[in-house]
């Protein structure tokens, strides 16, 4: 199973990216939100989720493992499946999303394009306790601070501290300094909890 990709990126459409790594080139479907953090990039670092069919084998890649994880609920949902999961995440933002499923609020949903209101409820219905019980907070995607967030919160939770605890306190850190090192936010936290 492929965890991430880090590596150049070989080409870019606004659905699609190559990531070239040690000479292989994977295409990795991306979501509009993704794209537009990525243009001004030459190296990145995807989380990938694999789609794996009988006629296909597709790569889903997020500039955050909590967009993925985040992605993964989605697919999750009795009739939403990959490409109907992307296009949710192209016409929200990661916090709109994670906004309308724990305030349900299945309008926001049916804005989407396909998004009818029996999968919209459907939605909201199977992840409103997921969403509160992993408490997703989605940093500003595809940053240094999105990573440095990522690595922070991984120690944390190994050190023994809960994980909801040790993501509101790195949130608020990030808020406030969005440029910290992760030992730094390590060290910040520490402080908080």
């Amino acid at each position: 199973m492929i965890e991430y990709l880090n590596g150049e990126i070989g080409e870019l459409e606004p659905t699609r990216a190559v990531i070239e790594c040690s000479g292989v080139g994977y295409g990795v479907n991306i979501t509009l939100m993704d794209y537009a953090a990525l243009q001004n990039l030459k190296q990145v670092k995807l989380f990938v989720h694999e789609s794996i069919r009988e006629d296909a084998h597709d790569l889903f890649g997020f500039l955050s493992r909590q967009s993925r994880e985040l992605f993964r609920m989605l697919i999750g949902v009795s009739g939403v499946g990959p490409n109907t999961a992307r296009i949710i995440m192209s016409s929200l933002t990661a916090d709109q999303l994670v906004d309308a499923i724990a305030t349900d609020n299945p309008a926001a949903l049916k804005s989407v394009k396909g998004i009818g209101g029996k999968t919209a409820q459907r939605i909201i219905v199977d992840l409103k306790d997921k969403i509160k019980s992993t408490d997703i907070t989605l940093p500003t995607s595809g940053t240094v601070a999105s990573e440095a967030f990522d690595d922070a919160c991984a120690a944390l939770v190994m050190l023994g501290f809960n994980p909801q605890a040790s993501r509101q306190a790195l949130k608020k850190i990030f808020t406030d300094s969005p440029g910290l090192t992760t030992e730094k936010a390590i060290k910040l936290a520490l402080t908080m909890l």
